[in-house]
């Protein structure tokens, strides 16, 4: 079958290689793909920058398709049903934290940039039926993380001013979309005003361009501050979202890709007893209440562009832009 691996000897990063299907072992199911998203690991990936990386590793942790064989273990029923896959495993026995044997898809286990994958059958759920291949494939990784962070860790409530920064990336539009059909008020932060644009046009009530300076200020007088943020960029980010943060607000972040704070407002912290809350992928009760608030909600996950798979380098090259308004999807048959 073809995938698409890490090579880091290439300029490229990956490569489209043949690869031959193992053996099916008995509790696992093999599901042709039909088409697959990217997340920011996967460039991450490509870039060097994620733990534990091997040079032949098939990328992608999100995928759709029909399962086409299944293992002597698994029940046949599942022959022919259209499905998507919970990326995750191996959560552990606390629901609060993961384990340390906890892994996603995609490195350092293969993932699902392939024309076949084979998970577990209990990786299964059955694609919502009104999402398409694209959409629904955007859906897994994205939609849980950005659950367990407004749900679980974040604890939203209808009545909630909430502040979902980094707008146009794949978590955020998620949590966007999920905190409107919770009914709060939300707002977003973004540097690209085409992007806010899109926010209101959601339903969002404000948006902020956060390369103004005042943008805080601003935020401050529109509307009083935020009872829940949910960011993952912190670095030197962080000071400025504890600034525009109600007392007894919550800011949960689920990334860091601006790296460390260099300076901390502590006494702004505990004077107003904010909460500074860390967020992961979930675990599977959240992907399950995830893909049940979609399916109640209708919600339809935001597609940026689709590929086909010999567009693969640039599928990851517009992630690596950091332009994108929604999910990249690579399509595979």
């Amino acid at each position: 079958m073809k995938a698409i691996v890490l090579n880091r000897k290439l300029a490229e990063g990956i490569e489209s290689v043949d690869i031959s299907l193992p053996v099916l072992p008995s509790d696992e199911v093999r599901i042709e793909v039909k088409s697959a998203s990217l997340n920011h690991r996967d460039e991450w990936c490509r870039q060097g920058k994620y733990a534990n990386l091997k040079d032949g590793i098939i990328l992608g942790s999100d995928a759709s398709g029909i399962v086409v064989e299944v293992g002597q273990d698994v029940d046949p029923k599942w022959i022919g049903k259209e499905v998507i896959i919970n990326p995750a495993s191996d959560w552990g026995a606390n629901p609060d934290v993961q384990s340390k044997e906890f892994k996603i898809m995609g490195m350092p286990e293969h993932g699902t940039l392939a024309e076949f994958v084979q998970v577990k059958s209990n990786r299964l759920h059955s694609k919502p039926d009104h999402l398409d291949w694209d959409e629904a494939a955007a859906l897994p990784l994205g939609g849980v993380t950005a659950y367990r962070a407004l749900f679980q860790q974040g604890n939203i409530q209808a009545k909630d001013q909430v502040l979902v920064t980094g707008f146009g990336g794949g978590v955020a539009q998620f949590g966007v979309q999920f905190a409107l059909s919770l009914g709060a008020k939300v707002f977003v932060s973004s540097s690209n005003d085409d992007k806010i644009q899109k926010a209101l046009e959601l339903g969002c009530s404000g948006g902020f361009n956060y390369t103004n300076e005042k943008w805080t200020e601003k935020a401050m007088s529109e509307c009083g501050g935020f009872d829940l943020i949910m960011d993952s960029a912190m670095g030197d980010t962080l000071n400025n979202l504890i600034k525009v943060t109600k007392p007894a607000g919550r800011i949960v972040f689920y990334g860091a890709t601006r790296g460390n704070s260099t300076g901390f407002e502590s006494r702004r912290v505990f004077w107003n007893q904010v909460k500074l809350i860390g967020s992961t992928m979930g675990n599977d009760s959240d992907f399950e209440n995830m893909l049940n608030f979609v399916k109640e909600n209708k919600i339809v996950p935001l597609i940026d562009r689709v590929f086909d798979f010999e567009g693969a380098v640039q599928a990851f090259d517009r992630m690596k832009e950091g332009k994108q308004m929604g999910k990249i999807v690579i399509k595979i048959s």
